[in-house]
């Protein structure tokens, strides 16, 4: 008998595209900044779209281990036109508040089911997305108090983990 209802594995699926898309935006925003020489935001959002796939793998790994079955969902095709390091900025942190949305969707679900396995995993997500929020938050506030998108990419480093 599986420990993950089939409702609460339906939704994680949904999540696990979710995921995947997000990992899919940002390394188009990556692409796009390393074609327009923004060397540091590049690299930023290429972390950030690692992180996206490993986002996901948290998810599949759940749902095999509960005994539920995986099922991969079509991806959307990414924007690629995009105008400005401004409007990636932006895009990325409204990006993050919906993820939050469905992050918190999950968590109402699950206890809505009475399902109280995925607790330890969702809270580890919503801790994860208060995080995202506050990192795309700052590099919006830290691009204003510049003038010039290049200065602002050479302050902008992030180690990937």
């Amino acid at each position: 008998m599986a420990l993950i209802s089939e409702e609460l594995n339906k939704a994680f699926n949904a999540q696990i595209k979710e995921e995947l898309d997000s990992g899919y935006l940002y390394l188009g925003m990556s692409i796009w900044l390393k074609e327009h020489n923004f060397e540091n935001l590049a690299n930023w959002y290429w972390i950030q779209a690692k992180e996206e796939f490993e986002h996901a793998e948290k998810f599949w790994k759940y749902i095999i281990e509960t005994g539920g079955t995986v099922e991969l969902l079509e991806l959307k095709k990414p924007k690629s036109d995009w105008k400005s390091v401004e409007e990636i900025l932006k895009a990325g942190l409204a990006h993050e508040q919906y993820i939050t949305n469905k992050i918190t969707e999950l968590w109402k679900l699950a206890e809505k089911l009475k399902e109280l396995q995925p607790r330890s995993l969702l809270q580890w997500f919503i801790n994860e997305q208060i995080e995202e929020e506050a990192n795309a938050t700052a590099l919006i506030e830290i691009h204003v108090a510049y003038k010039n998108d290049m200065l602002f990419d050479r302050h902008v480093h992030r180690e990937d983990d």
